[in-house]
């Protein structure tokens, strides 16, 4: 793994790196297909902006949270560049919840925001996969195949790799936009749904599963949840109907 290389005195962390250009194209890729829908761009890009700053800071608090004596001793530690330490489920909470309610203030309509945010989604998934391969962190499980790859004392499966290219995949179909009308959230709901496919079946080959009573792989069941939700919205979402905005009267 690569997790950083050396400039100068400077350590440069590849994984953060890797996640700060996901970002960057993912937003760069959201503003563009705003602008193609007619949306408020400027919009668009701070409520991405926003839910992105709320979600680390809240992934960062609720990781201090968990390790509070070590963060009184060291306040300066909540500044570290440390993917390493964040919760990642709290910031997405958080991060949701922000972006939620200023689409909500800014009265801006749920599908076609939706849609805008589709390739920008996809992009970033592939950075993570990326990010994932650099830093070493969701490993497989250890295997004798011919594509092994050696890490953590033992041959495993290259399962970063394979998030990486399930990844690459999911962006290539939504960037072709195959199904629905534009602006009808249905490209965000497949990008949700392939990811999510993606996670109940490479799971299997992860070697740091979180496992639940019953021996259920608890990112598979989650991703099973999140699969049929999708499926069942693009159902519902795919009768025809005017946009609708988020929580607010369209402007």
């Amino acid at each position: 793994m690569f997790p950083f290389i050396r400039l100068g005195p400077f350590l440069l962390q590849l994984p953060g790196l890797a996640l700060l250009v996901g970002i960057w194209i993912g937003s760069s890729l959201a503003e563009k297909e705003a602008a193609r829908l007619k949306l408020n761009v400027a919009a668009v890009y701070n409520l991405i902006f926003f839910g992105l700053v709320a979600g680390i800071v809240g992934a960062r608090l609720a990781y201090a949270a968990r390790y509070l004596s070590a963060y009184l001793a060291n306040p300066l530690g909540l500044l570290a560049l440390t993917p390493a330490t964040l919760s990642p489920n709290a910031g997405l909470v958080t991060g949701l919840a922000v972006a939620a309610l200023f689409g909500w203030r800014k009265k801006l309509p749920l599908r076609p925001t939706l849609d805008a945010l589709a390739p920008g989604l996809a992009a970033f998934m592939v950075a993570l996969g990326v990010a994932h391969l650099m830093s070493g962190d969701a490993f497989g499980a250890p295997a004798q195949l011919p594509w092994s790859i050696y890490l953590w004392d033992d041959y495993r499966h290259p399962s970063q790799i394979y998030e990486t290219i399930a990844a690459l995949v999911v962006f290539a179909v939504a960037w072709k936009r195959p199904l629905g009308q534009p602006g009808d959230g249905i490209n965000f709901l497949l990008v949700v749904a392939l990811s999510a496919a993606a996670r109940v079946w490479l799971e299997a080959f992860r070697g740091d599963s979180v496992i639940w009573p019953g021996g259920f792989r608890a990112a598979q069941v989650v991703g099973v949840v999140v699969l049929a939700a999708a499926l069942w919205l693009m159902k519902a979402w795919a009768q025809p109907t005017a946009p609708r905005p988020l929580f607010g009267e369209d402007t």
